[in-house]
């Protein structure tokens, strides 16, 4: 059989490998969807919660209250070590600046509890729950605070331009996301970062002995961890897109933390001003 007559190169199999693959990437479309609507109704049933003074952290079944790595993760949040978004690492690498704007993509209440309403830069707050991002502009309006923008949107569909973002960060987002969604994500943070922009964020570690207890805990408010990458397989990802300056492991919340820089399109880093 000559070249031209292999079935690997007949106009059948083109069109059929076309369509297998508009086939995986509706899935994947439906998929993140899914999961997407999933978060936010999670978070938002969170907030509400919260606005009557519920604490889900604190009403966990009592089945998972008995689990024998329950005291463990009971430990860490007592010590504040089951949260990463309010590190002081976080502040220190970034170095936020006036004249600044910064993306904190997948929010939450950062703004409230973690301090980012103190940082000289401009805030710029992203999240899939419209009950946060309400909550959010109910704070922002009683303390007059200034701020560049909140937006109800998913964080690899941001409405900003190019190149926008002196520092950015997403902590707490991505564990409930398969690789698909990840790379969009992180397409989505090199789009609207400034060449040399600074950006920290972390993954699940699931090597770590807390990370089964994490995503019980998790699955108990409806928010499953989907997050399908080792490291090495994540790392794959950043490249040509961002430079690690650092890994930290947080081993109260089973996650791993990266201190990023964005390059330029020739693979460059030149720190953004």
């Amino acid at each position: 059989m000559t070249r031209s007559q292999s079935p690997r190169h007949s106009p059948v199999n083109a069109s059929s490998s076309t369509t297998f693959r508009a086939a995986a990437c509706y899935n994947n479309r439906v998929k993140n969807e899914g999961q997407l609507a999933t978060v936010a109704d999670s978070y938002d049933r969170s907030v509400r919660l919260g606005r009557d003074g519920v604490d889900l952290y604190k009403d966990l079944p009592p089945a998972l209250k008995s689990d024998p790595d329950y005291p463990k993760f009971a430990e860490a949040r007592a010590k504040g070590l089951d949260s990463n978004s309010g590190q002081a690492t976080i502040r220190e690498y970034l170095a936020p600046a006036p004249g600044h704007k910064f993306v904190d993509l997948g929010c939450a209440l950062n703004l409230i509890f973690n301090g980012y309403n103190e940082w000289p830069s401009e805030y710029h707050g992203l999240d899939i729950s419209g009950e946060t991002i309400q909550l959010l502009n109910e704070f922002v309006a009683k303390h007059q605070l200034k701020v560049g923008g909140l937006h109800h949107c998913s964080i690899d569909q941001t409405p900003y331009r190019d190149e926008y973002f002196h520092i950015g960060a997403c902590i707490g987002v991505l564990e409930y996301f398969e690789r698909d969604f990840v790379k969009k994500a992180l397409n989505e943070a090199y789009r609207i970062l400034k060449p040399g922009g600074r950006f920290v964020l972390d993954i699940p570690d699931n090597t770590s002995e807390m990370r089964r207890i994490m995503n019980l805990v998790e699955c108990s408010m409806g928010r499953p961890d989907k997050f399908d990458l080792s490291p090495e397989e994540f790392e794959k990802l950043l490249e040509g897109r961002f430079t690690i300056e650092k890994v930290e492991p947080i081993p109260g919340a089973a996650m791993i933390q990266y201190y990023l820089l964005r390059q330029d399109p020739t693979g460059q880093v030149v720190r953004a001003d």
